[in-house]
């Protein structure tokens, strides 16, 4: 497929949007890539720059590029800086052979006319869960493999719910949940904590709650999207949430419930190593829908993908390298590794015999959904922003919840 610069120029843009949302660590490495037959080298990017060459991901990389008679180079840098690079090194006409991107800088990938699509290239997604393998997908058509997905859900603090005679399986819906807070409050402790930052961050977290409610992200402020915002600006004004949710990350969030004073945490799959070492009993329960059930949550996660090459004949060793990535022992590995939940029943089934802490996550990822799949695209990143602009507005006490939505609809329907 024929790119124009200005094409590329404007994916640069929507994917600098994209900030990763899951707990992967910074730092940033040089671009390589250059040509290589089979038997020679082979250029691997990826978003994992805390696994070194002696890390378990680092050799599984390297075992998969030596079972396909190649050798890999494997280059790692931040989220960010990996897809504005792809799309560089595209432009230029050396994309590296294998990418693992996340999931919601596929379709501007795909938009840039940059990437393969699986069934071109022979690759079996038939035992992917739909809804995981949905990021990647574009006009009917996959464009990588899900290494696996992260996702929201709620911690809690045993003792306080104790102390505060609220039982977690009593927490079903937004009543019941806001009933609990205040439990709590009165008890003398603090209630729930989470991320509503202006970033991508604060989108991801609200999500939940606007999608829990039925809203539609073409229809930022409808009552549905109101009602969602609406419960996050009364959490805030009655003290059961702290007014530094404005700046808090995921990361500082999580860092207030690690303090043992809230109740309540969302927070995401990646936290429950720093979890286990709180020095409190936790349990975890799906973020509840207004009227009950379990929320919609946006998957987090990378998908495996093989960009576009000037010699087509590489992509027989690429398929190989990608298969060896995605088959389900090398997927238990992983996914154990970045305490992701696999993208297949097969490997979830292994995961929670394992862990069995993992159970709820399985659960809240089967109900999640990819932030650009119903056909957004790469339209997401124009209606995120403003949406987390909103939230913003109205939990700072700017503009009520309705008039904050109705300014993020005018300006989405203009991106």
């Amino acid at each position: 497929m024929r790119n124009t610069r200005r094409t590329l120029l404007t994916a640069i843009a929507a994917v600098g949007a994209l900030t990763s949302v899951a707990a992967c660590g910074g730092g940033s490495d040089s671009s390589a890539s250059g040509s290589g037959k089979a038997g020679g080298t082979y250029n691997f990017w990826d978003p994992y720059p805390q696994f070194d060459a002696s890390s378990a991901w680092g050799k599984l990389v390297t075992k998969c590029g030596t079972d396909a008679g190649v050798k890999v180079k494997r280059t790692s840098m931040d989220t960010t800086d990996l897809g504005n690079k792809a799309l560089l090194a595209a432009q230029q006409g050396n994309a590296p052979d294998v990418m693992l991107v996340d999931n919601p800088v596929v379709s501007t990938l795909v938009e840039a006319g940059i990437l393969n699509k699986t069934s071109d290239l022979g690759l079996d997604t038939s035992s992917i869960q739909k809804n995981i393998l949905g990021a990647g997908v574009i006009d009917n058509a996959s464009y990588g493999v899900p290494i696996g997905a992260n996702t929201l859900a709620l911690y809690y603090n045993r003792k306080i719910l104790t102390a505060a005679h609220v039982d977690p399986a009593s927490v079903k819906d937004w009543a019941s949940l806001t009933a609990a807070l205040k439990k709590v409050k009165s008890a003398g402790k603090k209630g729930i904590t989470f991320s509503a930052i202006n970033t991508e961050e604060g989108s991801f977290q609200f999500l939940p709650w606007f999608w829990g409610a039925g809203g539609d992200l073409t229809k930022l402020d409808s009552d549905q999207g109101v009602a969602a915002l609406s419960l996050w600006k009364r959490w805030v004004d009655g003290g059961y949430a702290p007014k530094d949710v404005l700046q808090n990350t995921q990361t500082t969030s999580w860092q207030e419930f690690a303090t043992g004073d809230y109740a309540f945490s969302e927070n995401g799959t990646w936290q429950l190593g720093n979890a286990d070492k709180a020095g409190f009993a936790y349990g975890v329960l799906n973020i509840p829908g207004e009227n009950g059930g379990s929320a919609p949550v946006p998957t987090g996660g990378e998908f495996v993908t093989v960009p576009v090459q000037k010699d087509s004949s590489r992509y027989d060793v690429s398929k190989k390298i990608v298969t060896c990535l995605t088959n389900p022992t090398n997927l238990l590995t992983t996914d154990t590794t970045l305490t992701y939940v696999a993208p297949t029943a097969q490997v979830q089934a292994q995961q929670v015999k394992q862990n069995p802490e993992l159970k709820p996550w399985v659960g809240a990822v089967a109900a999640a959904r990819g932030r650009t799949s119903g056909g957004l695209g790469t339209k997401y990143p124009t209606i995120s922003q403003p949406l987390w602009t909103a939230v913003q507005n109205a939990l700072s006490g700017g503009k009520s919840p309705q008039a904050a939505l109705d300014a993020a609809q005018t300006a989405a329907s203009k991106g």
